[in-house]
């Protein structure tokens, strides 16, 4: 029952969250192509498929690295509902295999977490340092907005999670 509830709330706010036509600014690049700055965010949910915990978080889009295409994406996510809650900060980079203005914009990447769970301070090898690849793609929703749909293998391939949701589109 708690879970359909959840859910259905999730989608709701997703159903409203759309509605506000989000204007990420523009940002200029600097010297080398390099352009730092918030370009846009996401908020994304899914499911570790080892664990069974339901995984929320977001992310956020803050610049290119040597070409529009290779992206720098930090993150933050916590999991609940099964055993300790959960929580996991990455820094990753994303490379994507097509512009912005496509329909769908396939991409892979990789990074570093640090992951920890609730009762941390007790755990000797809390919190952990993890590996991350990254494989998805976004899919064009409205002028502004994306739906994510990503596959996450984390901690050197022992861990997979796998999301759903909504990420700004950058302005051009």
């Amino acid at each position: 029952m708690k879970v359909t509830s959840l859910v259905l709330l999730l989608l709701a706010c997703a159903g409203t969250s759309a509605a506000q036509e989000f204007q990420p600014p523009r940002v200029r690049s600097g010297a080398g192509g390099k352009g730092l700055g918030l370009y846009g965010f996401g908020v994304r949910g899914g499911l570790d498929l080892g664990s069974g915990q339901m995984v929320f978080g977001t992310t956020l889009d803050i610049g290119d690295l040597f070409t529009p295409r290779l992206r720098l994406r930090p993150s933050a996510e916590l999991g609940v509902f099964k055993g300790d809650n959960s929580y996991v900060g990455s820094f990753e980079a994303l490379y994507r295999f097509t512009g912005d203005d496509e329909t769908a914009i396939p991409y892979i990447g990789g990074g570093m977490s640090l992951a920890g769970h609730a009762n941390c301070g007790r755990d000797p090898n809390c919190p952990n340092a993890w590996v991350n690849l990254v494989f998805g793609f976004e899919l064009h929703y409205k002028s502004t907005f994306n739906w994510l749909i990503e596959y996450h293998p984390m901690d050197a391939l022992r861990r997979n999670r796998v999301y759903l949701g909504l990420t700004t589109r950058r302005g051009n």
